[in-house]
């Protein structure tokens, strides 16, 4: 029976991740806003709900660069400066290029709130924004500043990408997105190694554009149990990468408390289709692996099918059903069940690694990969990827067409 503390410990994780999926639900809204061309007083409207309701913050100035002066865009809370006193006093602060506290600042102005939030695109200022009454908790304080920039970022490019619609080529917006879809995706990729007792972890992770529609995941459950999840997310760019944010949210949130993958993978089907109305989809494997019982369950949705290596020969992981955010309720859906010995090796992986533009005469598919897996099972997870990479670049001569996602595993 858990005792109050670890009761109390696992309340607290489940908050959290809840907490960073709200935050993350947040992110797509304003995303799917910026997407269907929404107003400038729409996206301002709902960076002060977001502020306001959900991260209670009592006070806010928020002002945009626009040939060379600033507009103030959003203002609530306190008596309201005039802008020229606003832009004079944050120009003592025009070195400031991250988030700063200016409580205590010599500035009178600037000491009557909490934290200046700068925006900077290269080393162009484009916007900056001041909070006040603002008091959260302590351990989520660089959190909630973080997220806040975030939005405020994300709001800004938008805002930018309007004006620049108008008066420069696309490809600048694009460009602006793009920025923004690698911080979101750089939040999301976890460690590529990591090895207990239990399991060796190795990843490789090669986007082929600056952001890529690929995910990966690790995570420890408790003492004898982990599970992992590889994806491919269609589409690219932002709303892409927070699509795959939102789901990696969801997947840490509800795989804390289903026991089943089944639920896992009905929920994640659920909240995919709600967020994108079955614009997007998600081919993915997750797996979750028993260390006591040795039982590997797992679901295959779509996705190319791992390879698991053990005493010699090679089975791949099929089982399971669609790719998920097509079909509100998907039309089946099979878990498969496997006993893993000590030593086996678990090769998860995207199309991208097979899918290359060919300058060798050596030809490379599944079956070719199965056979590279059973000639190299024996290695360590990273040096097992190192030499796959080796391989394909030096032996196959194939040059990557999409994301290279490589996900190793050996239980031990």
């Amino acid at each position: 029976m858990q005792n109050i503390d670890e009761i109390s410990a696992e309340d607290e994780l489940i908050r959290l991740l809840l907490k960073r999926q709200t935050e993350l639900n947040a992110l797509l809204e304003v995303t799917q806003a910026i997407n269907k061309d929404t107003g400038t007083a729409t996206l301002i409207q709902m960076l002060q709900v977001i502020l306001k309701s959900y991260l209670q913050v009592g006070k806010l100035r928020f002002l945009i660069e626009r040939e060379g002066s600033y507009i103030l865009l959003s203002k609530y809370g306190g008596i309201i400066e005039p802008i020229s006193s606003l832009h004079k006093s944050c120009l003592k602060l025009d070195k400031v290029k991250t988030i700063a506290a200016v409580a205590d600042h010599d500035d009178l102005l600037l000491r009557s709130y909490d934290y200046f939030i700068p925006i900077y695109h290269k080393k162009k200022a484009l916007a900056f924004a001041l909070i006040g009454d603002f008091n959260p908790s302590a351990e989520l304080l660089n959190n909630d500043l973080n997220f806040i920039q975030t939005v405020v970022n994300v709001i800004v490019v938008a805002l930018e990408n309007k004006k620049l619609f108008r008066e420069r080529l696309q490809s600048e917006r694009f460009q602006r997105e793009m920025e923004l879809a690698v911080e979101v995706q750089n939040m999301l990729i976890p460690l590529k190694t990591y090895k207990d007792k239990s399991v060796e972890v190795g990843a490789r992770y090669i986007p082929h554009q600056n952001i890529g529609g690929d995910y990966f995941d690790f995570i420890r459950l408790n003492a004898h149990e982990f599970l992992w999840c590889i994806a491919d997310v269609s589409g690219k760019g932002i709303s892409a990468a927070l699509l795959m944010a939102n789901f990696q949210a969801s997947l840490h949130a509800w795989s804390a408390v289903e026991e089943d993958l089944t639920s896992v993978v009905e929920r994640l089907n659920k909240i995919v289709i709600n967020n994108t109305k079955g614009e997007r989809f998600i081919t993915l494997f997750i797996a979750k692996y028993n260390e006591k019982s040795r039982k590997l369950n797992y679901i295959n949705a779509g996705h190319n099918a791992t390879i698991l290596f053990s005493g010699g020969e090679t089975t791949t992981l099929k089982l399971g059903t669609t790719m998920i955010g097509v079909f509100e309720e998907l039309p089946f859906l099979n878990q498969g069940e496997i006993d893993v010995e000590p030593g086996t090796l678990i090769v998860n992986y995207t199309d991208g690694l097979m899918d290359h533009e060919h300058q060798g005469t050596k030809h490379w598919d599944e079956d070719a990969l199965i056979e590279f897996v059973k000639t190299n099972g024996h290695l360590a997870p990273e040096d097992f990827n190192q030499l796959l990479m080796n391989h394909i670049n030096l032996v196959i001569k194939g040059k990557p067409i999409d994301d290279v996602t490589l996900l190793t595993l050996k239980i031990f």
